[in-house]
């Protein structure tokens, strides 16, 4: 299939429209047959559960377009499977992970010519989403739902993509509470974050690191991202029941032991302990791998060893084999590539 006429290598990450967008309503106690549809835009009630009380849950995945020609995506079935626990916490009913899988095949089959061409730089990437759209005003769950699923070109979510190591604040916020929300994809943990960010970009940083919001020591996570480290031979990521459990570094965990041969590693990691280790960086679909070069603790500026010029060598060892993988440069543990026929 042609490609559409687009700059593959000058995509940023930003919302781009494309031709089909999946579109499946609960009510009643079931979910309809669902259907890719043309048209982008909601139409809902003023008072629907997801703008009165923020009841919605969100994914992000990719699709890739590989040397031989080939479009696949990448482990949709753990996307799906979180979507799931994620509806859950929030009283939604689940859209069954089978049905999600589906659902993705269908979005970039109807897409293809969006797909970005490989070596390009770029990926298609895709966001199911579920929310309450049945109106309500006392606190309670959504009457109806809908879920929903759209795709879009992007180019990398840095700027300077890979490469360039980024430089990262310590943040006075907390991004969950220790029984909260943190450990799913709601979009109110994202909107929480907004000011954070905010004042992260005004102050010239890429990102936040959020420390445990009980004891105030602890390594959490970003804004958007789990945090990865390398000390020695080790592999690291900090353990905690408000952290995200990233497909991305689960992924990277396996490319670790199994790929690289490294020991690792989840554990609660001190924040003091970062002024230790040989890199940083933070982890994610939309980023992969983002090295961190600096990290600034209210003026105590931890410098990584492997400094703001490039990616460590181990990093970048373990994102070129994890896209390797993606691509189908690299053989793949079973059952992570799904093929788009």
């Amino acid at each position: 299939m042609e490609k559409k006429n687009l700059d593959w290598g000058k995509l940023t990450f930003t919302y781009q429209p494309t031709d089909y967008r999946y579109v499946a309503n609960w009510e009643d106690g079931s979910w309809d047959d669902g259907e890719l549809s043309t048209e982008p835009n909601v139409t809902m009630s003023e008072s629907a559960g997801v703008l009165q009380y923020a009841q919605a849950v969100f994914e992000g995945l990719k699709a890739y377009t590989t040397k031989d020609g080939r479009i696949v995506t990448f482990r949709p079935d753990l996307n799906g499977e979180r979507i799931e626990r994620s509806a859950k916490r929030l009283v939604m009913p689940v859209f069954p992970k089978e049905r999600f899988v589906e659902a993705v095949k269908q979005v970039v089959k109807a897409n293809a010519a969006w797909v970005p061409p490989f070596g390009s730089g770029a990926t298609l990437y895709l966001r199911p989403f579920e929310f309450g759209i049945g109106p309500v005003i006392g606190v309670a769950p959504a009457p109806s739902y809908q879920f929903r699923m759209f795709a879009t070109p992007v180019g990398p979510y840095f700027p300077g993509g890979a490469v360039t190591p980024i430089r990262v604040k310590v943040s006075d916020y907390d991004r969950a509470a220790p029984v909260g929300t943190g450990d799913i994809k709601a979009g109110l943990n994202y909107a929480m974050s907004l000011r954070a960010i905010d004042e992260a970009h005004r102050e010239g940083f890429n990102e936040n690191f959020y420390l445990d919001s009980k004891t105030r020591t602890n390594l959490e996570e970003t804004g958007g991202a789990n945090i990865i480290c390398i000390k020695g031979n080790k592999f690291i990521t900090p353990k905690s029941n408000t952290i995200l459990p990233s497909v991305t570094r689960r992924s990277l965990e396996v490319v670790a032991k199994d790929y690289l041969g490294l020991e690792v590693e989840e554990r609660v990691v001190p924040f003091t302990e970062l002024k230790e280790m040989d890199e940083i960086g933070v982890c994610g679909t939309a980023a992969v791998i983002a090295p961190v070069g600096e990290i600034n603790d209210h003026g105590d500026v931890i410098k990584v060893p492997t400094g703001m010029e490039e990616c460590g060598p181990v990093l970048k060892k373990l994102r070129d084999t994890l896209t390797g993988i993606q691509m189908c440069e690299i053989e793949a543990p079973e059952g992570w590539i799904v093929e788009i026929k």
